[in-house]
């Protein structure tokens, strides 16, 4: 892992969209008055004519962008997690996935990561209400690199897409031209003692155990979940039957989140113990990103404990 760079999600995001807007005309990007956090006022700053500022509506940001992808745009629509999916759940469900129409909800600020926002800006619960949702891809991405790649891919579905961003600055994971695929998940290393199944800023964290552990002859493996919906059955199946634990960690609720889509998968093909590691029917508090995530044991010592704990 490059731990040497760190970049967070959402400047990956941003700048992504202005590559994108280059080469695709159709692109146009709406935010709620956040343009300078969720990073969309790079896109603003080249294509001011493609760009909407929809103010403290976030409700109506989303009506809009529904009325413009029926006109055949593609909206990318931004703003926090909080907003995105909690307060404009409705007319993401009846104005955007019921119609099936082309509108990509990019949600920045996801998660106990938010950091000094505290519990009422901390989304904990966007994987679980989106997820649930008819017509909707949903994707949490882990890198720089994971998250351009998802920006551009993204474009290219013609449907509802959510896609969680972070606001904490994160290692790169991934090398320039790594191949990735909507709905299927990445392995790396090849251990047998456990598999932990990451989303999202876990795949760092969980890497970061994957390296302390082989340091003892402990050895795991590691499996990026990208797409939470459709997720990957298959690569999901083969880990429980290859490996001996199988853990879930996610800056999310246990409820609803990436480690229920692994329960209910395995559940159905190969009944098998899963430990989830998340955010345990609780909100967060206001803090520092990284002491907030050791506290509630989002961190490397916490699957390392995790996987040691018989």
């Amino acid at each position: 892992m490059k731990v040497e760079k760190r970049i967070a999600t959402r400047q990956s995001y941003g700048e992504k969209l202005v590559e994108l807007g280059k080469s695709n005309p159709e692109i146009v990007v709406l935010d709620a008055d956040l343009a300078a956090a969720t990073k969309t006022d790079l896109f603003k700053k080249e294509f001011p004519e493609r760009f909407f500022d929809m103010g403290i509506a976030e409700q109506d940001m989303i009506a809009t962008a529904a009325g413009l992808a029926a006109y055949g745009k593609i909206p990318y629509a931004s703003t926090f997690a909080m907003f995105a999916a909690g307060r404009a759940y409705d007319q993401i469900r009846n104005s955007i996935c019921y119609p099936k129409l082309n509108v990509k909800i990019c949600a920045t600020h996801a998660g106990i990561s938010v950091g000094e926002d505290g519990a009422t800006h901390q989304m904990l619960e966007d994987l679980s209400l989106m997820r649930t949702l008819p017509n909707m891809t949903v994707m949490s991405v882990s890198d720089d690199i994971q998250t351009k790649w998802a920006v551009e891919e993204i474009a290219k579905i013609k449907g509802p897409v959510y896609l969680r961003l972070g606001r904490l600055a994160s290692p790169v994971i991934y090398e320039e031209g790594q191949k990735f695929e909507i709905g299927k998940g990445i392995q790396i290393g090849e251990g047998t003692d456990a598999t932990v199944i990451a989303t999202g800023l876990m795949v760092a964290e969980a890497i970061k155990a994957q390296e302390i552990l082989a340091q003892e002859g402990i050895a795991i493996r590691v499996v990026d979940i990208h797409t939470i919906k459709p997720i990957d059955k298959e690569l999901i199946i083969k880990s429980a039957k290859e490996t001996k634990k199988i853990i879930t960690i996610e800056d999310h609720s246990i409820i609803g989140g990436l480690g229920s889509a692994v329960c209910e998968v395995l559940a159905e093909h190969y009944p098998t113990k899963v430990t989830r590691l998340g955010m345990r029917d609780e909100f967060g508090k206001s803090g520092k990103a990284e002491k907030l995530l050791e506290y509630f044991g989002l961190s490397a010592q916490g699957i390392i404990a995790e996987i040691k704990n018989n």
